[in-house]
């Protein structure tokens, strides 16, 4: 479990994923809104309040929460060369016990898709989660004509698992996603979870 007093931190070659923190506001809504018509086909629809400060200072105590409860691990992208906000990912819905799983969501501004940073921040996110998490599982779903993240799914080592009906409100209508899975390859036998 992850504890307060612990720092979350992880580097690759060109980026640092941590929490966000306040003052990240600007540069979170700024991105958001530059790549609103490229995320939003992808999202669910956004709030009124959606890239205001108050709504950014409640996600930035929620990721704290979630850190310091073991639930979630929500992460900015940094690039490291100039300390530039590309997107975020999260590794949400942690379940311990007999699943050992979690999922991880993400987005990135539009003006640095297509790069290698996303793929480099969720290959940082899984060998976290099965090294230091003890994670077994890993899921992730998206839509199924969302060609690009799915690509970038089964290049991560994500297995397709199959369609889930119905899945999420995207944009404001229900949708079915593709499910994908990936599976720590050290697992074997029984656990020691009781």
């Amino acid at each position: 479990m992850l504890r307060a007093r612990k720092k979350v931190r992880l580097d690759t070659d060109r980026l640092t994923l941590r929490p966000p923190i306040h003052s990240d506001f600007r540069a979170w809504s700024a991105l958001r809104q530059e790549s609103a018509a490229f995320l939003q086909p992808w999202e669910p629809i956004w709030v009124s309040d959606h890239l205001t400060r108050r709504s950014f200072t409640n996600r930035v105590y929620w990721a704290q929460r979630a850190i310091s409860n073991g639930t979630a691990l929500p992460l900015f992208i940094i690039r490291r060369s100039d300390e530039t906000v590309l997107g975020a990912i999260t590794l949400d819905y942690i379940r311990r016990g007999p699943a050992q799983a979690g999922t991880t969501g993400y987005w990135i501004g539009e003006a640095y898709a297509r790069q290698g940073y996303m793929r480099e921040a969720i290959e940082a996110v899984v060998h976290y989660a099965f090294t230091n998490l003890d994670l077994s599982r890993i899921e992730a779903g998206c839509l199924p004509e969302n060609t690009p993240s799915r690509g970038l799914l089964e290049s991560c080592g994500y297995k397709y698992e199959g369609v889930a009906q119905s899945y999420l409100q995207i944009n404001g209508r229900w949708r079915n996603h593709v499910l994908y899975a990936n599976l720590r390859h050290d697992r074997r036998g029984k656990t020691s979870v009781g």
